[in-house]
């Protein structure tokens, strides 16, 4: 048993999702002092990731990126906008606010995305770029991002791993394994340092979840 997470608003300031996190039994906190970024294994059940791989497939469209740069193997991944009033994602949702203290009106919508062999997102932040084309666009309602948690549901046979280029730390792919990261700096500056890279899967096919935060209630 874990104690309850603390409200942590929008995860601006940082420390009480940290102070969340890090009561958490089995948790790994990644070693460095360029990013923070968390480890939790087991953190969904097989049967729970299973369910949401079945509501990927289903609903699965081609992959875009804010800011396109020319590049057409950038991102070949494919994306499915999970139903919020879907009783699996709601539990997914309280899971991930229980972990984090994170509140939920904070949150974007969360994100299935499903990789075949060959696909990819090259290295790439979750924030929006102050200088990006869209930039605007993407901000002007709840504000950039804070926090990104990122969970695998399944282990390809081959490939798939998640590596964060500038602190050259890899992380394979595991049935119901969380990431959860902080996109800021301390000084609430936006860190690229949160580079990071869905690497090519060779064999078999992955299936992740994302949550986003921002620092403004979602209101699209």
């Amino acid at each position: 048993m874990t104690a309850a997470a603390q409200p942590a608003g929008s995860g601006l300031p940082p420390e009480p999702v940290i102070a969340n996190l890090m009561r958490v039994r089995g948790i790994q906190r990644v070693p460095s002092p360029r990013l923070t970024l968390f480890v939790q294994r087991g953190f969904l059940p097989p049967d729970l990731c299973a369910a949401i791989c079945g509501l990927i497939d289903s609903n699965r469209r081609p992959s875009t990126v804010s800011d396109p740069n020319g590049d057409d193997a950038f991102r070949t991944s494919e994306t499915c906008d999970l139903s919020p009033d879907d009783p699996i994602v709601i539990e997914v949702e309280a899971r991930i606010a229980a972990l984090t203290g994170l509140d939920p009106q904070y949150g974007e919508p969360i994100q299935g995305q499903r990789y075949a062999v060959g696909q990819q997102f090259k290295a790439h932040t979750d924030f929006f770029d102050v200088d990006g084309v869209d930039y605007e666009r993407y901000t002007s309602v709840a504000g950039n991002r804070t926090w990104t948690v990122m969970i695998y549901l399944n282990e390809p046979k081959a490939g798939g791993a998640t590596r964060f280029k500038e602190i050259d730390k890899i992380v394979p792919p595991e049935t119901g394994k969380l990431l959860a990261w902080n996109n800021r700096l301390a000084d609430g500056g936006l860190n690229g340092a949160t580079l990071h890279a869905g690497m090519k899967v060779r064999a078999g096919t992955k299936y992740v979840i994302t949550k986003w935060f921002r620092e403004r209630p979602w209101g699209w």
